[in-house]
């Protein structure tokens, strides 16, 4: 009898999810936190291997950060959470114990600007084995749609008057009205936002295509360059004080593309040299072949009495809402 009531709450989640994609018509949008994960399983399953497993997948630490941070922060839902955080999570993966071994991911049928991962097996191996063939694939899609998300709660709150960085590097860029311009040159320009710990911030400049390609160092000539500006530009309240990147801590590099465009990701940790202060940053530096440059764009972060897993996010939704003119 138990396990037949087991089947029909399941039976009764997936028609939630799958029943009428009219439902979300009438502007009806998913909530929730930005990087939370709502997790539909049992008691046993989450605090046992699969919960384990799904912790290490979903809430490892995220990669850059001094400071572990997990990736998502993740919520179980018992069957009693449907009416209440299920219907309007953003992000849920379902855990399914009682169906044959297989992947589905549902989008926006509930509500829009929803994803609806369901992982399925029999036995506890069968559903690891799909935690671990489809993660990646979630975290992707996951993340994808959370910076989505920032960039709409962004245009929302309004943003600032970009057209001197348009008139400059020939790009539109949604910045939140709650950034200012702190420097704005013909070489330079930084926007910064004041919070309650510290302070978020963006800069914009352009290098010729040598300052990173020469020598095919691209890590030590993308350091070299950022300790350059941070020499020139950003300096701490004593004299001789100024940003570098940190030198405990190797960055992260990737090779990636932006708006079709070769581009170098780089993450990592600043610090004031001959000060105190650090934090994280992410710079992409965008190979701009019609005006034969290398475009960068930074975000980084003071604040070092709260977390900052999200305002990288916010950062990074930021400058990828670029396009180039």
């Amino acid at each position: 009898m138990k396990r037949l009531k087991q089947t029909f709450v399941f039976v009764f989640v997936l028609c939630c999810i799958a029943c009428n994609r009219e439902k979300h018509k009438d502007g009806n949008s998913s909530k929730g936190n930005i990087n939370e994960i709502s997790i539909v399983i049992s008691d046993v399953l989450w605090n046992g291997e699969v919960g384990d497993s799904l912790r290490k997948k979903f809430a490892a630490p995220v990669d850059g950060l001094t400071q572990e941070e997990p990736i998502f922060t993740l919520n179980q839902l018992h069957d009693k959470s449907f009416d209440g955080g299920f219907k309007k999570g953003r992000n849920i993966i379902v855990i399914d114990n009682d169906a044959k071994k297989g992947y589905d991911f549902n989008q926006n049928n509930y509500c829009s600007h929803q994803n609806v991962f369901i992982i399925k097996g029999r036995s506890i191996d069968d559903i690891i084995a799909e935690i671990d063939m489809h993660s990646d694939e979630i975290i992707r899609k996951i993340r994808e749609t959370e910076i989505d998300e920032n960039q709409q709660r962004n245009i929302k709150l309004g943003l600032v008057n970009d057209k001197p960085i348009e008139n400059q590097y020939n790009i539109s860029i949604n910045i939140p009205s709650t950034y200012s311009y702190a420097i704005q040159n013909k070489n330079f320009i930084w926007l910064k936002k004041d919070i309650p710990s510290g302070n978020n911030n963006i800069l914009l400049y352009k290098v010729p295509f040598k300052r990173i390609e020469r020598e095919k160092t691209i890590v030590t000539n993308i350091i070299q360059m950022r300790d350059s500006i941070g020499n020139e530009y950003i300096h701490g309240q004593e004299p001789g004080t100024f940003m570098a990147t940190e030198e405990a801590y190797s960055p992260y590099l990737f090779m990636t593309s932006f708006r079709d465009k070769p581009a170098f990701e780089t993450r990592g940790n600043w610090e004031m040299k001959n000060d105190f202060m650090n934090g994280p940053f992410l710079n992409y530096a965008i190979r701009d072949d019609k005006h034969n440059c290398y475009l960068v764009i930074e975000g980084f972060i003071y604040s070092p009495s709260s977390p900052k897993r999200d305002l990288v996010i916010e950062l990074e939704s930021i400058i990828k809402s670029v396009k180039f003119l």
